[in-house]
This record gives C-alpha cells, sequence and structure tokens, in this order.
C-alpha cells in the first residue's frame, strides 16, 4: 500500500511518524514537486493541483480537514473517478463549540464593550441584555453547528438552525431552505455561520439578509471567508445593522495588512483557528477509514461533488 501526503502548514516531522505508526504495512511518502510516481492514497490539505496531474491509480483522496471545497476548485487535475472523503470531527467540533460559545458570551454579556471601557479608563456598569430577547440563529447544522447549538443550550437562549435540508434537533427550531430563511434570520440577535463552502452557500452573509436581523445584531463567521460579502458587512455596521462581528475567516487569508477589517472598531479578526485539525486524532480516523476500505467497507464521509460538501 502506497500512501502519498502533503499537508499545507503543517510539519511532516509530526505527522509522518504517527501515519507510519498507524499504518506500518503502507509506505508512506512526503510529496515533493515532480513526484509521479504511483500512489493509492493521497492525504492531503490544500495541495496543488499538480500533485494530481498525471497521476492515476488513486483509489481515494482524504482531506485533512472538514472543509473541501479547495480540493473540489481543482477538479479539472482530479479523476472523476476518485472518491474523496472528508474528516468526520476529528476533535474539530469541540473546538468550534468553544470558539462559538466564548464569543457568544463576549457579545451577550457586553464584554467587548467594557474591553473598550478599559482601554479608556471608564468604569461604568451597561444594563445586560435579556436572555429571551438574545435569539442565537446557527446557519449550518450539520457534525459543526449541531456541537455548537448543543454547547449553547444549557445557557437558555433561543436557538434556531437553518440547513440544506431540514434537521429534527431537539431544543432547536429548525429551518430550511431558500423558502425559510427570512423566517429564520427573523430579529436574531446572533447570527453564526459554520456552513460548508458551495455555490450555493458563497456570499450568503449579505446586505440582503442582514436586513431581517434584529437591529444591532451580531456576525460570527467561523466558515469560509467567501461566505461574507465583506464590503456589505462594512456597511451594515456603518448603518448600525450589525453591532460587532468575530470573524475566524477572510475572503484572503492571510488577511493583508492594509484590509479596513484591521481598524475597524466593532471588528474582531482570528486567523483561522475555530477548529484545527490535531494529529493524532486525524491520523486515527484515517487509518481506520483506510483498512475499511481495504476491506471492501463503505464510507459515511465521501464528499458528494454535486452538493460540494
Amino acid at each position: 500500500m502506497r500512501i502519498l501526503y502533503y499537508n499545507e502548514g503543517e510539519n511532516p516531522a509530526e505527522w509522518l511518524p504517527s501515519l507510519k505508526t498507524a499504518l506500518p504495512e503502507a509506505e508512506i511518502r512526503l510529496w515533493q514537486p515532480g513526484d509521479n510516481a504511483p500512489a493509492d492514497y493521497a492525504l492531503v490539505w490544500n495541495p496543488p493541483a499538480s500533485l494530481f496531474q498525471n497521476r492515476t491509480g488513486l483509489k481515494a483522496i482524504f482531506n485533512l480537514a472538514a472543509g473541501v471545497d479547495s480540493l473540489l476548485a481543482m477538479s479539472h487535475a482530479i479523476d472523476i473517478n476518485v472518491p474523496i472523503f472528508r474528516l468526520e470531527d476529528a476533535g474539530m467540533a469541540i473546538q468550534m463549540a468553544e470558539y462559538v460559545t466564548h464569543a457568544v458570551l463576549r457579545y451577550y454579556r457586553r464584554f467587548d464593550e467594557y474591553e473598550k471601557q478599559a482601554g479608556n479608563r471608564i468604569w461604568e456598569m451597561l444594563t445586560p441584555y435579556k436572555r429571551e430577547d438574545f435569539t442565537i440563529g446557527i446557519m449550518g447544522m450539520g457534525i459543526m453547528g449541531t456541537a455548537v447549538a448543543k454547547a449553547l443550550m444549557p445557557f437558555g437562549f433561543p436557538l434556531r438552525g437553518w440547513s440544506r435540508h431540514i434537521k429534527n434537533i431537539p431544543g432547536i427550531a429548525c429551518y430550511a431552505g431558500k423558502q425559510q430563511m427570512q423566517a429564520f434570520l427573523d430579529n436574531v440577535r446572533i447570527l453564526v455561520c459554520v456552513l460548508p463552502l458551495t455555490a450555493e452557500t458563497e456570499g450568503i452573509l449579505c446586505l440582503d439578509n442582514f436586513r431581517h436581523l434584529g437591529h444591532g445584531a451580531y456576525l460570527i463567521n467561523a466558515g469560509r471567508g467567501k461566505h461574507l460579502v465583506e464590503n456589505d458587512l462594512l456597511e451594515a455596521m456603518r448603518t448600525g445593522l450589525i453591532r460587532a462581528a468575530t470573524l475566524d475567516v477572510t475572503g484572503q487569508e492571510p488577511l493583508p495588512p492594509d484590509h479596513p477589517f484591521w481598524n475597524h472598531a466593532g471588528i474582531t479578526i482570528t486567523p483561522h483557528i475555530a477548529a484545527l485539525t490535531f494529529c493524532h486524532e486525524t491520523v486515527r480516523q484515517v487509518a481506520n477509514f483506510i483498512h475499511a476500505l481495504e476491506k471492501g467497507e463503505k464510507l459515511t464521509s465521501q464528499v458528494n461533488p454535486e452538493r460540494g460538501y
């Protein structure tokens, strides 16, 4: 069994030994430009298209993260008969729940405003928000979104979830499809996006949708940067439609130093760290996937290119 590994931004000195321990029967090699030698499996994150060019014999491609948009964008280079598999959680869901819960509580308890007051040496109590008026709407109710919703449940906020197809999750008012988008957004106080990036979801965080939120709403985007129409957010914040935003992802990453988001008092930026891929859990999961495929078993994490996830 021959395995090709490429993981942009990660240290192969950590990953390769773990892979060799989990898959001792395999020949595992780090892909280098010009390597067109045969391989049975490719384990990749954000690879160059040249990794797949002139490559035959692949049984499967494993994406070493949850989002597969970068792989699907290079479909011209990948044999359409080679299945692509994504990770199922691999420790990312709990991280996403932590990230969003922190951002929600920061806004609900007005800590963002207290931070600014402290910077100006102002000691002043702000009027607390009412929990029952603080509806949280979560866009994307897959593994990540469901984990976020369950983490928020103990705090007693009214919770809504929106997805492509209707879900049935106790304690959450669920909506689905374009026809229910307006009802989902109506008077939402914090809008959370953890959607996958597809042709249908690109640009979904836009002024037309922001107008349905409760005035002075908050935005948390931990999905993909292209979900957000950046100029629409700036306009929504200028007019007071949105009071503040926490963005873990941006249209261009890293965010350019001269981008207006950096200097906006109401925008908090983090460098795409909401849900990181941990080596041990990822390797364990991928090894189990490969062993299952070698036995002829089917996996539930196969990507549907038409859906985009």
